[in-house]
């Protein structure tokens, strides 16, 4: 049964460590293009254009997170050979 715990602490560790950056990066974006807009406010569409551009290219990295934590709590290929090395 260890095993299983230890899987539900890695998937949370990474969503926790994929949320952080996710979240870094999306605050970086944005005050990149906010000071974008303020220097050159004919560029603004462009700029935003591209900020929501490289912003949904971010959110992608958490759905990943998202993705591989699922597949660890709910099919996690490796639960028959733990078992079957533990003996059970």
């Amino acid at each position: 049964m260890e095993f299983f715990a230890w899987c539900m602490i890695a998937a949370g560790f990474g969503m926790a460590i994929g949320s952080f950056g996710t979240g870094l990066g999306q605050g970086l974006a944005i005050k990149a293009a906010v000071e974008g807009v303020a220097r050159n406010p004919g560029a603004s569409g462009k700029i935003l254009t591209t900020m929501m551009i490289g912003l949904a290219m971010i959110e992608s990295l958490a759905i990943y997170v998202f993705v591989v934590a699922m597949i660890i709590l709910f099919a996690n290929p490796f639960t028959a050979q733990v078992m079957e090395l533990a003996g059970k």
